[in-house]
């Protein structure tokens, strides 16, 4: 059998279960060995914030559950981290990463976090994540909050400016201080992490997976995915936490995947919008490493519609819409209004706080101070650029170049379709393939028409068979250094 030391460092979650299951480790040992992990090495990470008082009392009871005959599951007794946008009843603060919020201690929990709790997966703390999702200020760094400092990417790179919000969930999967971390994404939050942390992200259609219990930042495009070392693993976990929540009225949509799905490429159409997509990232570095992976899925079968454009491509890259801004406020004041943290009752509360403490924001509040002055979301304003939104993105975009094409799903390198994918709601999925011709990570994302969530999964994990490949961490666990 593998050691417990590469079986829980570089596994899958799957694998890890298990070996929990049949025995050869328990919850326990596997919980306190994350636990010791993180303790050792977190500090030249920078990824975790707070581990869970109650995470090796949950591994104990998973474990009396599998000795009394009961499993939950494939996820049964695995350890797990969440993003500090979500709720927990652990005693963790939820700040968002905002120093204003640092000591709220949410009043319930994340619906995800009970139907992962349901699953049998143990809780092991909070992952730092850029503030406010990556909407404080324009020129903040990614991995930087008020409450944080900086997360560091474990493969020895920096994680740069737009590199996405849920960075912390990634770099703790990828340092192997857990089996897989929830993150979010409103935009390019989970496949950009994703990406440039050699791992796989799954980002659910909009309405898939309740956001109750997460703070907000734009409702109709925000999402909460899995950070995980596998496809497979991201199937799990999604399909614990997806499925309708009187919480959250966007997931009574009753979405379903249309039949005659599959799990190989063989005839599979996967098409590559070049136009303002692809050709936005492929630097000479990467045009290889892309290239490489558009042959190995055509030796395998599938057919690559190539070029794939978007119809709406000029219009989307030039687009500027105020549903950021205005749904942002909107949604936050809701909640704020609602639970008053830290006595905080507005995001006007919030920038005056800021604005007394300009320690807290070293990078400024421009983009708070934005959002304050947006139209609201009953103007006609939010109301034209909303429909705009949705019309350039999906209707003249993915929908429309998948119908073009007759294309199954698309394919970009990196995160190149995130504008298009966050606006439309659809589900992405990030897959590590390897490196570029400078040595740093290359990914590709695929993604669809919403709702398709299950097909994509599967395309998923077929490039995955072709073409996978992940990329080991330069950071040392036993020295805690990069």
């Amino acid at each position: 059998m593998t050691d417990i030391s590469t079986l829980l460092g570089t596994h899958s979650a799957q694998a890890i279960g298990a070996a929990i299951a049949a025995g050869q480790l328990t919850a326990r040992e596997a919980t306190q060995w994350y636990l010791n992990r993180i303790a050792q090495g977190n500090r030249g990470i920078n990824a975790v914030r707070s581990v869970s008082r109650l995470a090796l009392e949950e591994a104990d009871r998973a474990d009396a559950e599998l000795a009394a005959g009961r499993s939950r599951g494939p996820l049964h007794g695995v350890p797990y981290l969440v993003k500090d946008n979500v709720f927990t009843t652990d005693g963790s603060f939820a700040s968002a990463g905002a120093r204003a919020l640092a000591e709220f201690l949410p009043p319930y929990e994340a619906t995800l976090v009970t139907r992962l709790r349901e699953a049998g997966a143990v809780l092991l703390g909070k992952t730092h994540l850029t503030e406010f999702a990556d909407f404080v200020s324009d020129v903040m760094p990614s991995g930087f909050s008020g409450t944080g400092g900086v997360v560091r990417n474990p493969l020895g790179m920096e994680y740069g400016r737009g590199q996405g919000s849920s960075v912390g969930s990634a770099a703790a999967v990828a340092a192997g201080f857990c089996a897989f971390a929830i993150g979010s994404e409103t935009q390019n939050s989970l496949q950009a992490p994703a990406v440039h942390s050699a791992l796989v992200a799954f980002k659910p259609t909009v309405g898939r997976v309740s956001r109750h219990g997460l703070i907000p930042l734009v409702p109709s495009q925000d999402s909460p995915g899995p950070l995980t070392r596998t496809v497979g693993d991201a199937r799990l976990v999604f399909n614990a936490i997806a499925g309708a929540d009187m919480h959250d009225t966007a997931t009574l949509a009753g979405f379903a995947d249309a039949p005659g799905t599959r799990g190989a490429l063989q005839g599979l159409r996967i098409g590559v919008p070049r136009r303002l997509i692809a050709d936005n990232v492929l630097t000479a570095g990467r045009t290889a490493a892309f290239d490489r992976v558009l042959a190995r899925l055509a030796e395998a079968g599938a057919t690559i519609v190539d070029p794939c454009d978007l119809p709406s491509a000029e219009q989307l890259h030039e687009v500027r819409s105020c549903v950021f801004r205005s749904e942002f406020r909107a949604s936050l004041n809701s909640l704020l209004g609602a639970l008053r943290p830290c006595g905080l009752s507005s995001l006007e509360e919030i920038i005056r706080w800021n604005h007394a403490h300009p320690d807290a924001i070293p990078y400024g509040q421009s983009l708070l101070e934005a959002a304050e002055a947006a139209p609201g979301i009953c103007s006609p304003q939010y109301v034209a650029d909303r429909q705009r939104d949705i019309a350039l993105s999906l209707d003249a975009g993915i929908l429309a170049a998948l119908k073009a094409g007759q294309a199954d799903l698309l394919l970009a390198p990196m995160a190149a379709a995130a504008k298009c994918t966050g606006k439309a709601g659809a589900p992405v999925a990030a897959v590590p393939v390897g490196q570029d011709a400078e040595g740093l990570p290359f990914g590709v994302t695929l993604f669809t028409a919403p709702g398709h969530d299950d097909a994509l999964l599967q395309a998923a994990e077929a490039v995955e068979r072709v073409a996978g490949a992940r990329q080991a961490p330069v950071w040392d666990a036993a020295t805690a250094e990069r």
